[in-house]
């Protein structure tokens, strides 16, 4: 392979696994507005659903037509010899619907739908918002334990040399050794598992914003927990704010509303309609079948339509059934949602307020299990305590600081999902959240 080959491929390579310039929450946010697929998906939908008004529009404005034919025509009249004749003409038609209530009603209908098309691109945009904290947390979540992992292997390398020099110097058994090797070896393979799925998450967050990630933000563990603050702080108002401004819910509305011009529609399907008819004709070699010889004819007409639909089979009966009760089954589908938000702001303001007090427990736990490792310590030096009593301690020191991780993070994210089901998740939520990180 040619030398040039193995540079281009080479530099692929390095490109193609190169992560991005240290980038924080509404860096790596405003990347993926460009660059997720699921939201551009959303984006085009929308942009496709803003036609639905001018083809609802449509049924309301003059439909003009142009005709044209141009043959020639052989005949053999009373047995005379083969004629050929040259017919042609053009027709231009004009309607305009004066009275069509079916396409008054598919007008307001699209009115709706662009309605409801603009109100799922906003869910979209928070769905977008709340998949792009997810990855980002996830990120952080897996380097903190990396890095928690990375500090308990060194500190248990340490307890591994110290455990072989007392040995070597017989100062303690074989079985001291051994325990600090199995915790080492075990310490180890925690660190690769850690290691993978740090690497599985920034994956994740790459699917998003079409890059590899690199992240600047990291677990302030001295928190206070007074920072983490809501909008509302009761739940009765965030309720009252959900059921005027969720989106969930003005979607299904818009729903309904859809629904209930269907009814309508479908019982217009017994009304007359009116039209203005203007029409225009110039044909050439009219009648020559007959007579052998044709004529030019040009007419003019302009009048009124007037179709009575007398009857059709039932059918617009049966449309109305059908119309009606898919009103009634989309009218539970709203109170449905009504109950499902309630449901979801409950449970997330529960999960906010909760885990803002689990939050500052684990803070404490964090700080006592800091105590009790060092008292530990201090107790191995003196003699009190034994190696295994370290290791464990520092074991749960540990697991403390992985706990807080978690605990910080799903409050959070609490504070996002409350925001989305209130319908009030913007990017100014994310900034509020960066600075805390950046802190």
């Amino acid at each position: 392979m040619p030398q040039n080959i193995y540079a281009i491929l080479i530099s692929w390579l390095i490109f193609s696994h190169a992560p991005l310039n240290a980038a924080d929450l509404v860096d790596i946010y405003r990347e993926a507005i460009d660059q997720d697929a699921q939201y551009a998906a959303a984006r085009a939908e929308h942009r496709a659903a803003q036609e639905k008004i001018p083809q609802g529009r449509a049924g309301l404005l003059p439909n003009l037509t142009l005709a044209g034919v141009r043959k020639r025509q052989m005949i053999n009249p009373d047995g005379s010899p083969e004629v050929g004749l040259n017919r042609g003409g053009i027709t231009i038609q004009a309607v305009q619907p004066l009275f069509r209530m079916q396409n008054f009603i598919a007008y307001e209908q699209s009115k709706i739908q662009v309605m409801q098309a603009d109100s799922k691109f906003i869910i979209a945009a928070q769905d977008l918002i709340l998949r792009v904290a997810r990855a980002y947390f996830d990120v952080l979540i897996a380097e903190f334990d990396v890095r928690v992992e990375e500090d308990q292997k060194r500190a248990i390398e340490r307890q591994l040399k110290q455990a072989k020099a007392n040995f070597e110097a017989g100062n303690s058994t074989i079985v001291d050794t051994n325990e600090a090797q199995a915790r080492f070896d075990l310490s180890v393979s925690k660190l690769i598992v850690a290691r993978n799925l740090l690497e599985i998450n920034k994956r994740k967050l790459q699917k998003i914003t079409g890059r590899y990630p690199s992240v600047t933000s990291r677990l302030n563990e001295n928190h206070d927990v007074k920072l983490f603050s809501l909008k509302y702080e009761n739940m009765n108002e965030w309720l009252v704010v959900a059921q005027q401004n969720s989106l969930a819910i003005r979607v299904q509305q818009l729903v309904l509303e859809l629904a209930e011009h269907e009814v309508k529609r479908a019982k217009a399907g017994h009304y007359p309609t009116l039209d203005l008819v203007a029409l225009y004709s110039n044909q050439k070699g009219v009648g020559g079948t007959f007579t052998g010889r044709g004529i030019d004819l040009t007419s003019k007409e302009i009048g009124l339509q007037l179709n009575v639909p007398l009857f059709s089979g039932f059918s617009v009966q049966s449309k109305v059934r059908e119309a009606m009760a898919t009103q009634e089954k989309v009218r539970h589908d709203l109170n449905n949602t009504y109950r499902d938000t309630e449901l979801i702001v409950s449970q997330e303001f529960l999960n906010f307020t909760n885990g803002r007090a689990l939050v500052q427990a684990q803070i404490e736990a964090v700080k006592s299990s800091q105590s009790q490792f060092e008292s530990t310590k201090l107790g191995q030096e003196v003699g009190v305590r034994t190696e295994v009593n370290v290791l464990n301690a520092q074991g749960l020191h540990s697991l403390a600081r992985r706990n807080l991780s978690r605990a910080y993070f799903n409050l959070l994210m609490s504070s996002l999902r409350l925001e989305a089901a209130a319908g009030e998740l913007d990017e100014e939520d994310l900034v509020r959240i960066n600075r805390l990180l950046l802190q």
